[in-house]
């Protein structure tokens, strides 16, 4: 059977539609990996995998990343729930990409549903920088296509912890910074922007004035027309391309009950 795709948004966002076993056996994997890259953010409604099918789909699709020996990751706010991870994961209600200042970041993340709030609260957000690129002025884009961003984790963590510590600072501070071009060259030939809350200033730039034009950027490419923001159904599993796109976590309270399952795929290509 053909895969049906219906565009949720004209510049974001598409819903899948196949019977499951065509998932589990990849049968569109390949037509998928290339809709991540121009979509950014897939949603296949109502697929109740569990953890064995989450991994087995997520397989056709790519490499699994391990994470402290642990392939499915939970996503909670919730000490009780996720004890290991819940402090961490507060960086996730802001717009970023995950292993910014890795060589190689992440290619995609596979997150399902496992309990919601019933407040309705905690929507998972995708922003397409990759359209967002294409939407800026041809002179602007030349012109950012020279520049180089340095991504650190205090950028990341003062928008988190704006009271922090001596030590907190400190411990920020030993973590080497990640230099990267402000837009991504893909091998597909796309581009898109290397932003996000770790991206702290421009190389050889006043300080004030990259930050400047980061926090222009980051707000242009997550304008409404470039994101899409997904209200869960328990079973519901969303894919979102990590090269592509900033996501993050609409605002909950981490006593919501909300938990999700996250499978991470592995990069396939540095930031060139």
């Amino acid at each position: 059977m053909a895969l049906e795709t219906v565009d949720l948004k004209p510049k974001v966002g598409t819903e899948l539609r196949a019977p499951r076993e065509e998932f589990l056996r990849g049968d569109h994997a390949e037509r998928i990996r290339d809709l991540l890259e121009e979509r950014a953010v897939l949603i296949i409604r109502g697929i109740h995998f569990n953890d064995e099918e989450q991994l087995q789909f997520a397989r056709t699709l790519g490499e699994v990343m391990s994470l402290g020996g642990q392939e499915i990751f939970k996503i909670s706010l919730d000490p009780k729930t996720n004890p290991g991870a819940a402090e961490y994961l507060k960086g996730s209600l802001l717009w970023h990409i995950d292993g910014a200042m890795d060589p190689v970041p992440s290619r995609a993340s596979i997150l399902t549903a496992r309990r919601i709030p019933a407040t309705g609260e905690g929507n998972t957000e995708v922003a397409n920088t990759f359209a967002a690129f294409q939407d800026l002025p041809e002179e602007e884009q030349r012109r950012l296509e020279k520049l180089r961003v340095v991504h650190t984790m205090a950028a990341s963590q003062r928008r988190v912890y704006p009271d922090a510590s001596e030590e907190q600072r400190r411990r920020w501070e030993e973590h080497e910074p990640k230099v990267h071009p402000l837009v991504w060259t893909h091998k597909s030939g796309r581009k898109s922007l290397v932003i996000g809350v770790s991206a702290d200033y421009i190389e050889g730039m006043d300080l004030e004035e990259g930050r400047a034009l980061l926090e222009r950027l980051d707000a242009f490419a997550t304008r409404d027309e470039y994101v899409y923001s997904h209200p869960w159904e328990v079973g519901d599993l969303l894919i979102w391309d990590n090269t592509v796109s900033l996501h993050r976590a609409a605002p909950y309270s981490p006593d919501s009950g909300r938990l999700m399952h996250r499978v991470t795929i592995v990069g396939e290509e540095a930031v060139a």
